[in-house]
């Protein structure tokens, strides 16, 4: 068990810096947690509808899973040039606000996390559960600032106004001269 409490010594290790300081804002991959998670855990399982018992991890995650849609990407770094090559292939079963309308234009804006960073966007199309953009964005970059940074992509409505409406992103340490593809899970816009 350790002492989440910030220890009075001087020169001592402090737990309150680390990611798990409960005193700091919620982190990303808490942030689904809802009142059930403060549950006392000799109530830590119900019985549902079924008469069966499960955890109230699985009835509090599953709550909040609503699939967003998955975008389909493909990547390679050719070293001969230092190039990045993106290209934003498909987005599939993508949900967006009825606010939005039936089929909304939909394009793609990607951003290298660079120090100074690096915007493209797709072109607009019509809203579907199956929309093809097949476009590819080329940067010269060097792959030793790449491998440090991530991409990220918001899906984005342009009628009646921009909105994003879902993002995902990817860590580029694994980038290499080798094609990759990649289905990306598209999760709600972070506030």
């Amino acid at each position: 068990v350790s002492d989440l409490r910030p220890s009075a010594l001087p020169g001592s290790f402090d737990v309150s810096r680390s990611m798990f300081d409960l005193r700091s804002p919620p982190h990303r991959f808490m942030k689904r947690y809802d009142s059930f998670s403060s549950v006392p855990s000799s109530t830590s399982s119900r019985k549902d509808s079924q008469g069966s018992n499960r955890s109230l991890d699985t009835i509090t995650l599953s709550g909040d899973e609503r699939d967003f849609g998955r975008l389909n990407v493909k990547l390679c770094y050719v070293s001969s040039v230092e190039q990045i090559w993106i290209t934003v292939l498909h987005c599939k079963d993508l949900s967006w606000p009825s606010s939005c309308g039936e089929n909304p234009r939909i394009s793609v804006k990607g951003i290298l996390t660079l120090p100074k960073p690096v915007h493209f966007k797709s072109s607009a199309k019509e809203g579907c559960n199956d929309i093809e953009f097949m476009e590819t964005f080329v940067f010269a970059i060097k792959l030793q600032s790449l491998q440090a940074v991530r991409l990220v992509f918001k899906i984005q409505t342009q009628t009646p106004r921009k909105k994003t409406i879902g993002e995902c992103s990817l860590a580029l340490r694994e980038l290499s001269t080798d094609e990759s593809t990649h289905w990306l899970d598209i999760s709600p816009p972070s506030k």
